[in-house]
């Protein structure tokens, strides 16, 4: 029996391993759950590559500039004046032109007035400096010089600050200008190519997408081979459970039977030993207790009175004659098991753990069947490529872009060229403010230092006189090369401020769209929609905003006749034969005896023993006295603590004596008993405890046996078509997927319109987003550095005659500052 419990172990742990290795089609989240199928992309280097605006920190500078324009530009959309300039360009008035660019003339005349007025002032600087009367020195000292000149110091400061500030922002976006429009100019042909090649490759991309159904029938025909296995796998995995409970209760109750048989059998030796050495031990007890008596009694014993009625107590405790005899259970379980409760169980346990194979060998056919169904249905699948009405309808649109890429290409050519002359005179005015910086810096600290170093406000000083012809060739410069940074500022400003206002602020508003799609705006020539071969009753907005949501080319083209796609993509035509052949498979698994005839009679025989009529309790009254009534070790205990306290040696030795004596008793007869009272309780006590609920148990385990032995059959079948339906949910989700992705892949890839609307958008991020705002941002803080010119140019003029000595020497104008007298002193003034 031990080693059918070890087998039944291990049977147990071959269970769980197959559980662990089984593949489950249904998810216990969800039924029929089926992985993420993956397609390889193809057409992705024709993709248009969508472009988004970058933050920067110069955000805020890009912000203000274009609530500057929109101050300067308030007027909407000309769309008289376009319409009349795209028809008609002869008949276009100036006034009309006046009117909306008003702004920008009021501009045009404060920077003309800019122009002339700067260098006129200079030449009259330049002639007043030649007849010393400009930025000489001054000609009597205050006392507020000093605070007129800290004034002057911080005015200039700040001015330089500012133009510091201003040039390296122009600096950054010049750059950012220059970086934006080489790519900038180059994605326009390349957009064009790209959105051509597009639509050429449409044919190739579908038959690519219908080819794509490799992916699924190969996964669906691997599927195929582990179907059945998986089948029956998951039968045995659902029913294991039942049916390995039913075979260790099995197990327990045949445990049962050979424990009790064996229990039997030592508490019916037992009694009879226990009930002999009785007999053999009470004489010699009382011969024991007689003797131990009378030496107590005897008066030369000293201080025994204490012990003597300790003495008197010893005799016999239990008497296991009177126990009831278990033979007649004995008798009624002889021969007992007739069967071979192990082989059976390792029989039933093979024929359950078969079933997997038993399903391989059922289902080969239907798994034939179904891989001639996935054969039909790639026919089917390629129907959807051979009806695609596409590539006759894209060829107007591809000649529109040809052309249009052609037509580019000298304007791109030319606007690189104008961009490279911009870069390069923008770096080098740039450069001359930088210098201007420079002088007026460098004038200022050696000013500043000279005046530190001077003890006399009408001492020459060197570092303060070069500081003054610092601050004066910054002057210089400043009137030389102002008219040049007012043209360049107005140029980049009238052309940048235009694509702004005009053609950004509109382009985000949709105004240039819905211009566009106004008949009669455009002439006959620019007519897009009939270039482009959209729907009659569509337009470019109407168009733009379809391709944006993901339309497909064939929804927004004109076609001769109408093309659902998603009626091409209706799963149930693909799947209908494969799902009704997996609804129609039955096969029988499941049958398995776990319980044989003559083993049920083993164990309603058991039942029927008599072994929970036996009368436990009489056992364990019997077992609860001792052996001996009187603790024999703690009597001979007493008996040599006694030896210690005699005076007469024969008492003494005679007290030894009875002690080794009654140790003697105890270690060779006593202990024996107490023993077999130890092995008679233990059997005793699982008897009693088995007894208790042993015909319920084995009825039950009966009732089990022959319920798992009816259920197996049923529940395998249904698993069998739970398992095959969530196969078949599994296989349509594959189809699923691959209908899905064919229909989104050619909405939003091969065939779709939105690389179109995409190329608009990407116009809008590369023209205002990353060249205009720049563009704008460059003039702007051009203009604010030119701007400060003038005051740079006032301050520094000022502060020239607070670096140079002074003609006179104090003048006082306070009563009480007035001196009495003035010492006159020689002084060397150089002019």
């Amino acid at each position: 029996m031990r080693a059918a419990g070890l087998l039944l172990l291990l049977l147990l742990l071959a269970g769980a391993m197959l559980r662990g290795a089984r593949s489950q089609q249904c998810h216990p989240a969800g039924p029929g759950a089926a992985p993420v199928l993956r397609f390889t992309d193809r057409h992705a280097e024709l993709r248009v590559p969508a472009l988004h605006r970058v933050p920067s920190s110069l955000d805020p500078l890009y912000a203000l500039v274009r609530r500057c324009l929109d101050l300067i530009q308030q007027n909407p959309l000309p769309t008289e004046l376009l319409r009349t300039a795209l028809n008609d360009p002869s008949s276009v008035r100036t006034s009309q032109v006046v009117q909306y660019e008003l702004g920008y003339v009021v501009c045009a005349a404060v920077a003309l007035l800019f122009t002339v007025a700067v260098p006129v002032a200079g030449m009259c600087f330049c002639y007043c400096r030649s007849r010393r009367r400009c930025g000489g020195r001054l000609r009597a000292h205050r006392r507020s010089l000093g605070c007129r000149r800290r004034c002057l110091l911080a005015c200039l400061s700040f001015t330089s600050l500012v133009m510091l500030v201003s040039v390296t922002c122009a600096l950054v976006t010049s750059q950012r200008v220059k970086g934006q429009m080489e790519p900038g100019l180059g994605a326009v042909p390349s957009t064009l190519r790209t959105l051509r090649q597009h639509l050429a490759n449409v044919p190739q991309g579908v038959q690519m997408v219908v080819d794509k159904f490799e992916v699924p029938r190969k996964q669906i025909s691997s599927d195929l081979g582990g179907l059945s296995r998986s089948v029956g796998l998951s039968i045995h995995a659902q029913l294991q459970a039942m049916t390995y409970a039913a075979l260790a209760d099995l197990q327990d109750r045949a445990a049962d039977l050979q424990s009790s048989l064996h229990h039997l059998q030592i508490a019916h030796r037992t009694a009879r030993a226990l009930a002999a050495a009785r007999a053999e031990l009470e004489p010699a007890l009382r011969e024991r207790r007689r003797r131990v008596v009378a030496l107590l009694d005897d008066p030369r014993c000293t201080s025994c009175a204490s012990v003597l009625g300790r003495a008197q107590g010893l005799q016999l405790g239990a008497d296991y004659g009177k126990v009831p005899s278990v033979e007649k259970v004995l008798k009624a379980l002889a021969g007992l098991p007739r069967s071979d409760f192990a082989e059976m169980i390792r029989q039933a346990n093979g024929t359950f753990n078969s079933i997997p194979e038993l399903a391989v060998e059922r289902m080969a056919q239907v798994i034939q069947d179904l891989r001639a169904d996935l054969a039909r249905t790639a026919e089917k699948v390629q129907s959807i490529a051979d009806g695609f009405p596409l590539p006759d309808y894209t060829r107007p649109a591809s000649e529109a872009l040809a052309e249009a890429e052609q037509r580019s290409r000298p304007y791109l050519r030319e606007a690189e060229r104008l961009e490279r002359y911009r870069w390069i005179a923008g770096t080098v005015l740039c450069s001359i403010i930088l210098l201007i910086l420079a002088c007026n810096v460098t004038g200022m600290a050696l000013g500043a230092y000279g005046l530190s170093k001077r003890e006399d406000p009408s001492d020459y000083e060197c570092r303060g006189e070069a500081g003054a012809k610092f601050l004066l060739v910054g002057v210089a410069l400043a009137f030389l090369f102002s008219w040049l940074l007012v043209l360049l500022v107005f140029a980049t400003f009238l052309v940048g401020g235009n694509i702004q206002t005009l053609v950004c602020r509109n382009w985000v508003n949709q105004e240039i769209y819905k211009f566009i799609d106004t008949p009669g705006n455009l002439p006959p020539s620019m007519n897009l929609s009939r270039q482009l071969n959209l729907r009659r009753d569509s337009n470019l907005s109407s168009a733009y905003r379809e391709c944006k949501s993901g339309a497909g080319l064939w929804e927004v083209l004109q076609l001769d006749g109408s093309y659902d796609l998603d009626e091409h993509l209706r799963t149930p035509q693909y799947t209908a034969d494969f799902q009704k052949r997996l609804g129609d498979f039955t096969a029988e698994l499941g049958a398995v005896r776990l319980l044989r005839s003559e083993g049920r009679q083993d164990l309603e025989t058991f039942a029927r023993s008599g072994l929970d009529e036996v009368d436990y309790g009489r056992f364990q009254e019997e077992m609860k006295n001792p052996v001996v009534q009187t603790s024999l070790p703690g009597l001979a205990r007493n008996l040599e603590g006694l030896q210690k306290m005699q005076r007469n040696s024969t008492v003494a030795a005679r007290l030894a004596a009875e002690a080794r004596a009654l140790w003697h008793m105890q270690n060779s007869t006593v202990q024996s008993q107490e023993a077999l009272v130890a092995k008679l309780g233990e059997s005793v006590q699982f008897l009693s405890r088995l007894a208790l609920h042993l015909k319920e148990r084995v009825s039950r385990t009966l009732a089990t046996t022959a319920s798992v032995e009816a259920r197996l059959p049923l529940q395998a079948q249904q698993i069998l078509r739970q398992e095959l339906g969530c196969f078949a949910r599994k296989e349509l989700r594959y189809f699923t997927q691959y209908l899905n992705w064919v229909g989104q892949t050619l909405r939003e890839d091969v065939a779709s319109c939105q690389p179109l609307a995409t190329a608009l958008d990407n116009g809008r991020v590369i023209l205002c987003d990353r060249i205009a705002e720049p563009w704008n941002a460059f003039w702007f803080s051009l203009g604010c550095c030119t701007f400060f010119l003038i005051p740079s140019i006032i301050f520094a003029v000022r502060l020239t005659k607070h670096f140079r000595p002074i003609r006179n020497r104090l003048i006082s104008t306070g009563s009480e500052e007035t001196c009495p007298f003035h010492i006159p002193r020689v002084t060397a003034l150089k002019l």
